[in-house]
């Protein structure tokens, strides 16, 4: 079949969505369908078999544009509708794949060129722009109509997670194929070596909680903070590990640890490199993802329980939607809970060995490559006749998965 994919991003860059956009472009490629990858300006050359890349050629001086609604990123938009269109007229794709904003030219060019389209659901437009965007609580019935819209005209629609899924259906979706995120890891046995520990000056024997991803305010870090700080004061023996962000917020953060007299027990390490993900993940003894907003599962959590380390969540959709209690520690998104959370885990060997143990082999059972690629099948195999192209019907490939990555822009 050829797809032609819209991706309103930079690519490839070590962050949620563009992680996501490069698995499924290896997949596709396994799978014998051929793409025309539209995407921004920005980020690292990627190559696959069957996938040609085009970069929307708008003004450097717009600088990156990072993820979430901005200015930038709709200006961006213009310079990837007019990469798109000259594509489409030029390939004449069987089937267009659209994440976010994208869907809405999708829907134009199936009323133009009738060409129907997948809308790949990483969130709600709608409640991210609210959530976001304060200011625009007044239009929020208008924002939802619009992507009910959307998601009555795919003929597939493929979020991310159940919680999505469950948006998708209520909006009239005709066919939904949940693409749940995968782990990414390239060796999830790898073993500690203390390199980080020595590094950190932290004791043998101390717990090393750890957050691995961007500090935007949805993630939670803040929470995060607050609930080891409480920690700390039950006297609970263990040091937090912050690993990635932007430089802006990475200064902001290592200000928090001086304000709230936590230096030398919390320590801000900035970015780590992508291919390096297992590494990082093998000296922490507790991995956490504090996430507060949003319904969609963090990518994060998949590699984190891969690792066979104990992971601490919110109790909130966009965890318990996936995972329960026997596989990993949920607490209540306040500082008291996670304080509590942390003071358990920290203090119990045998729980943290059962509950690793518990989210690895949850993990391996059903998001990973070879996971996704089924699901990218039973996603392209139930389209209608019309849309398959010879490609599809043939021989099962051979699954080669994407190199390792670290999730949410570690």
């Amino acid at each position: 079949m050829k797809i032609q994919y819209k991706a309103p991003h930079a690519f490839y860059v070590e962050r949620g969505t563009p992680i996501s956009v490069d698995y499924m472009m290896q997949s596709l490629s396994d799978l014998g369908h051929d793409v025309e990858l539209c995407v921004y300006r920005e980020g690292e050359t990627r190559s696959y078999e069957r996938v040609t890349i085009h970069r929307a050629g708008y003004p450097k001086r717009l600088g990156s544009i990072g993820p979430g609604f901005s200015v930038k990123k709709l200006i961006a938009d213009v310079w990837l509708i007019k990469k798109a269109w000259n594509v489409h007229r030029r390939t004449k794709p069987d089937i267009i794949h659209a994440g976010e904003e994208m869907v809405f030219i999708a829907m134009l060019f199936k009323r133009l060129f009738g060409t129907p389209y997948v809308y790949d659901m990483d969130s709600s437009l709608a409640q991210q722009l609210i959530e976001k965007k304060a200011y625009l609580r007044p239009l929020s019935r208008f924002f939802k109509w619009c992507e009910a819209r959307a998601i009555r005209g795919a003929e597939v629609c493929a979020p991310v997670c159940n919680a999505l899924g469950d948006l998708a259906r209520e909006a009239g979706a005709k066919r939904v194929v949940v693409l749940h995120d995968i782990s990414q890891l390239a060796d999830p046995d790898r073993a500690a070596t203390g390199s980080l520990r020595k590094q950190l000056d932290i004791p043998e024997g101390r717990p090393i909680l750890m957050y691995v991803g961007n500090l935007e305010p949805y993630q939670g870090v803040e929470l995060l903070l607050r609930g080891y700080a409480q920690a700390l004061e039950r006297s609970v023996d263990a040091d937090l590990v912050i690993v990635g962000g932007s430089d802006d917020d990475i200064a902001d953060y290592r200000a928090r640890v001086i304000a709230r007299e936590l230096t030398g027990r919390v320590h801000v390490i900035g970015r780590w490199p992508a291919d390096q993900l297992d590494e990082i993940l093998a000296e922490a003894d507790i991995l956490t993802a504090p996430r507060t907003q949003g319904i969609n599962t963090p990518q994060k959590i998949f590699p984190y329980m891969h690792s066979g380390r104990p992971v601490l969540l919110t109790d909130l959709v966009t965890h318990n939607q996936v995972v329960d209690s026997s596989i990993c520690m949920l607490a209540h998104p306040t500082p008291e809970a996670f304080a509590e959370a942390i003071a358990k885990l920290a203090e119990a060997p045998e729980l943290r060995a059962r509950l690793g143990a518990a989210g690895r082999a949850f993990v391996e059972a059903d998001f990973t490559y070879e996971a996704h690629c089924r699901r990218m099948a039973e996603l392209y195999g139930g389209l209608a006749p019309a849309t398959v192209s010879s490609a599809s019907e043939s021989a099962p490939p051979s699954l080669n998965p994407p190199a390792s990555a670290s999730p949410d822009g570690a």
